[in-house]
C-alpha cells in the first residue's frame, strides 16, 4: 500500500457490519469486508467494529498511518429507541418567579411512548432556581437515583441564555457517578417542553452509547490508527467520538442518513428519489435541486429539537417473505428470512431443492402462521421471497449482488403455484405488486410533500436488494431509474466520505448584523471542536422569519484541504438535452444567459396547454446547473445578473431593488441565491434589504474583490 492515503467507512446495519477501504485522492474503492454484526456479543455491535477494522487492516496491508479519516454509521441508537432498550431518565426541571409553576408542568415529560408498548420511563423533581443551591442539587440527583434514574437530564427555563443551572447539575451528577446532559446541549431553541422532551431521549441513550463509544475508540487506538474516530449524524455528516457522549440524540438514523449521503456522491441527480433496499427494510428519501430533504425528528408522534434526513422505512426488501391467506397471496412482509431463521430460496443450488412442498409458518411467536416456506425431502428448508420473485421474473441483472439461481427460485415457487392454483409467473407478479404499492405510496407522498419535478425524477437504487425494487417500481411508475455504483456498499461509501458537519438554531425576531456574526462565530467553534479544520469550514445562514429561527449550518473536513468527488464535466450540448427533457422545452427556448465557473445559468420558455389545447400560457424559467448537470434551482419570475465583491452596496443593491414588491403593506424582498467558487447560497427568509446585503457580504467575506458572483432573484 507504500504511502498511499486512504479513508475507512464502517456500516452497522442490522444484519451484517459492513466496511470499505478509499483512496483518498480518487476515491477508488480499494477493499470491501462484510461480516455478521456481533448484536449478541458480550461487548455487542463494537466487537464487529474491532473485527472488521483488522480485518481491513491485516488483509490489505494497510499502515495505520496511511489511514486520514476514519468513522463509523450505526442503527444501534435507532434501534435501542424501537425496542425501548433505554435508560430511565432521571429528570431536574428549573425555573423561578411567575414561571415556576409553567416550567414544572413543561420539565414533566412522563413516560414517552417510543415504539408500540415500548417506553422511555422517567422520573421528575422540581427546584426552584431562585433558591438553588448545590445541596438542593445533590438531594435531588440522589432522590432520583433512589427511584431508579440512570442518567440524569437537566432542563430550566431559558437554559439558551444563560446554561449555568443546568451545568452545575451535571457537573453534581458526574461527581455521584452518573451520567447528564442538560437541555442547552441539545438546542438552543426556546420551547422549555419540546427541548425537555430532547433531553430526555439523549440523556436515555448515553449510557449504552458511551460503552459502545469507548471501546470502539480503544479498539482505533490499537490498530494504531492515529486519526480520531469519527461517528455519522443523522443530517448526514460526522461528528467526534466526544460529541456522541454528550448528544448520542444525534446518531438516530445515522445509518439511514448514510446512504444517501453515498448516493450524492456518484450519482447526479437534480430531483429524485433515493431508495436503500437490504434484506428487511427499504429506506426512502427525496432529493431535490440537488440536496436530500430534511425534517424535524418525532418520537412517539411529538417533535424534538432535532434536524434528520426525511427517510422514510417499510418493511419491504429482497429478503421479505410472502404471506397467503385462503389460497392466494395476500401480503409481502414486514418478516424476513433473516427473521425467519431462514436460506433464501433464490441463493442456494437446484440440487438442494428436493420434492419441495409448501408449509406456512409464524416466525415470530407473535406472528400469524401464514408465512410461505418450502420444505424438502432431503431435511433443507428455504423462505419464498420477493428476490426470489424478481429474479424469477428478469428484473435482476446477471451481474447484480441480488442475482440468484432463477431454476432454483423457480423449483421453490413452482410449489406455491400449485397450493394457489396459479401459474409462477403469475404468483410472483402477484408478489410484486402488493410489495411495490407499498414503496410506491412512500414515493407519491414524497413527490408531492417536496414538489419534485415529474420530468426531471429519478428513482436511484442503492442496497444489496437494489435491482430487486427498483426497477419493477420505474416500470410502474414510468420514471427512469439508476442503480448506484457500488450499491451494496453504499452506506459505507458515505460514512468514508462524509464531512464534519454542525448546527445551532436559535430564537432570533429580525436578527440583527451582530445576531449572524455571533451565530457564525458560535458554529465554527462548534464544529472545530467536533473534528473540522477551521481553513475547510464553510457556512450556511438561513433566516425563518416565520418562527423567528436564526439558524447556522457548518460543514468541514477532517483534513488540510477539502476535495469533492471527481466531477464529471458535461458539455454544452449535454446540458441543453438535460434541460429540454427536464423541463419538456424545445430546445430553441432555452436561452443560455451567463457562466461563471462552475455554474451555468439558463432561461428556458416552457408552454402549457388547458382546455384541449384552446388555452397556451407561456412562463419562463431560471435554471441554474451545475458543471455535472444537476439543475441547482429552478424559479420562474426570476433574473439573473453577474457582479463582483466590491459591487454589492451598488450594482447588487440595485438589482435586489429591481426585483423587490412594494404595496401598501410595505417592502417584499425577492428570494435571492448567490453562486461563486464551489458553493450556493441561499440568502432567501430575510426580512430587510439590510440584512440581506450585510449576509451577502458575510458570504463572500473571503473572495476576492475581483471575483465574480452569479446572482438570482425570484419572486416566487
Amino acid at each position: 500500500m507504500s504511502d498511499r492515503k486512504v479513508r475507512i467507512g464502517i456500516d452497522v446495519g442490522g444484519t451484517f457490519t459492513d466496511a470499505v477501504v478509499i483512496d483518498n485522492e480518487t476515491y477508488e474503492i480499494i477493499a470491501k469486508e462484510k461480516l455478521p454484526t456481533t448484536h449478541h456479543s458480550i461487548h455487542g455491535v463494537a466487537e464487529g467494529i474491532v473485527q472488521v477494522i483488522n480485518d481491513l487492516l491485516q488483509k490489505n496491508a494497510i499502515s495505520p498511518d496511511d489511514v486520514v479519516f476514519i468513522a463509523h454509521g450505526t442503527t444501534q441508537a435507532t434501534n435501542a429507541l424501537l425496542e425501548g432498550d433505554v435508560a430511565k431518565v432521571g429528570i431536574i426541571g428549573m425555573g423561578s418567579g411567575l414561571e415556576a409553576d409553567r416550567a414544572r408542568k413543561e420539565t414533566t415529560v412522563g413516560n414517552i411512548e417510543l415504539a408500540p408498548k415500548k417506553y422511555l420511563y422517567t422520573e421528575q423533581t422540581f427546584i426552584d432556581s431562585s433558591l438553588l443551591t448545590g445541596d438542593k442539587i445533590l438531594t435531588a440527583v440522589q432522590d432520583l437515583i433512589n427511584k431508579g434514574a440512570e442518567v440524569i437530564a437537566a432542563s430550566e427555563s431559558y437554559s439558551v441564555d444563560n446554561p449555568e443551572n443546568e451545568k452545575k447539575v451535571i457537573e453534581t451528577a458526574n461527581k455521584k457517578g452518573i451520567a447528564a446532559t442538560g437541555g442547552y446541549e441539545v438546542s438552543q431553541l426556546y420551547g422549555l417542553q419540546a427541548r425537555t422532551r430532547t433531553a430526555s431521549v439523549n440523556a436515555a441513550l448515553i449510557p449504552k452509547m458511551m460503552e459502545t463509544a469507548n471501546m470502539t475508540e480503544e479498539a482505533v487506538k490499537k490498530s494504531g490508527i492515529k486519526k480520531p474516530l469519527m461517528i455519522m449524524r443523522c443530517d448526514g455528516g460526522v461528528m467526534s467520538i466526544d460529541e456522541v457522549r454528550k448528544r448520542p440524540i444525534l446518531t438516530m438514523l445515522s445509518g439511514l442518513a448514510a446512504g444517501v449521503a453515498g448516493a450524492l456522491m456518484y450519482e447526479k441527480v437534480t430531483d429524485g428519489i433515493f431508495l436503500e433496499s437490504g434484506g428487511t427494510s427499504t429506506d426512502i428519501s427525496a432529493i431535490k435541486d440537488g440536496k436530500v430533504m430534511v425534517k424535524n425528528a418525532q418520537i412517539g408522534g411529538r417533535k424534538l429539537y432535532l434536524t434528520s434526513l426525511d427517510v422514510r422505512t417499510t418493511g419491504t426488501a429482497g429478503g421479505s417473505m410472502i404471506v397467503i391467506e385462503n389460497n392466494k397471496v395476500v401480503d409481502v412482509g414486514p418478516r424476513s428470512a433473516h427473521i425467519a431463521d431462514k436460506e433464501y430460496e433464490v441463493f442456494t443450488e437446484p440440487e438442494n431443492i428436493i420434492n419441495p412442498k409448501l408449509a406456512l409458518i409464524a416466525p415470530k411467536k407473535e406472528d400469524q402462521p401464514n408465512y410461505a416456506i418450502i420444505n424438502c425431502s432431503n431435511g433443507k428448508s428455504y423462505a419464498l421471497t420477493l428476490a426470489g420473485a424478481a429474479n424469477i421474473l428478469g428484473y435482476v441483472p446477471d451481474c447484480d449482488y441480488a442475482f440468484g439461481n432463477k431454476e432454483s427460485a423457480r423449483k421453490a415457487w413452482q410449489a406455491l403455484a400449485d397450493y394457489t392454483g396459479r401459474t409462477v409467473e403469475t404468483v410472483c407478479t402477484e408478489a410484486m405488486e402488493i410489495a411495490i404499492a407499498k414503496i410506491r405510496a412512500i414515493v407519491d407522498s414524497l413527490i408531492t410533500d417536496y414538489k419534485l419535478n415529474q420530468n426531471l425524477i429519478y428513482l436511484v437504487g442503492g442496497g444489496g436488494s437494489a435491482s430487486v425494487v427498483t426497477p419493477y417500481l420505474s416500470k410502474k411508475m414510468g420514471i427512469r431509474f439508476n442503480i448506484a455504483n457500488n450499491a451494496p456498499y453504499i452506506s459505507t461509501i458515505g460514512v468514508a466520505l462524509a464531512l464534519v458537519r454542525e448546527q445551532i438554531e436559535r430564537n432570533v425576531s429580525n436578527p440583527t448584523e451582530e445576531d449572524i456574526r455571533k451565530i457564525r462565530h458560535d458554529v465554527t467553534e462548534v464544529i472545530t471542536r467536533a473534528g473540522a479544520d477551521a481553513s475547510t469550514v464553510d457556512i450556511t445562514i438561513e433566516i425563518d422569519s416565520q418562527k423567528n429561527i436564526l439558524r447556522a449550518t457548518a460543514t468541514g473536513a477532517t483534513e488540510l484541504r477539502t476535495k469533492d468527488r471527481k466531477t464529471i464535466i458535461i458539455s454544452e450540448a449535454e446540458r441543453e438535452k438535460i434541460l429540454t427533457e427536464g423541463m419538456k422545452a424545445n430546445v430553441d427556448k432555452i436561452e443560455k444567459i451567463c457562466s461563471e465557473g462552475r455554474w451555468h445559468a439558463y432561461c428556458v420558455e416552457t408552454e402549457k396547454s388547458a382546455l384541449w389545447g384552446l388555452l397556451k400560457s407561456k412562463k419562463k424559467n431560471i435554471c441554474v446547473m451545475d458543471e455535472g448537470g444537476v439543475i441547482r434551482l429552478q424559479k420562474n419570475m426570476a433574473k439573473v445578473k453577474i457582479f463582483c465583491k466590491h459591487q454589492i452596496d451598488s450594482d447588487f443593491s440595485d438589482f435586489v431593488d429591481s426585483m423587490t414588491q412594494y404595496t401598501d403593506a410595505g417592502a417584499t424582498l425577492p428570494r435571492t441565491y448567490l453562486f461563486f467558487g464551489q458553493k450556493m447560497s441561499d440568502l432567501s427568509g430575510v426580512q430587510s434589504k439590510e440584512q440581506l446585503i450585510s449576509l451577502a457580504k458575510m458570504e463572500l467575506e473571503f473572495t476576492e474583490d475581483t471575483q465574480n458572483i452569479l446572482a438570482v432573484a425570484a419572486k416566487d
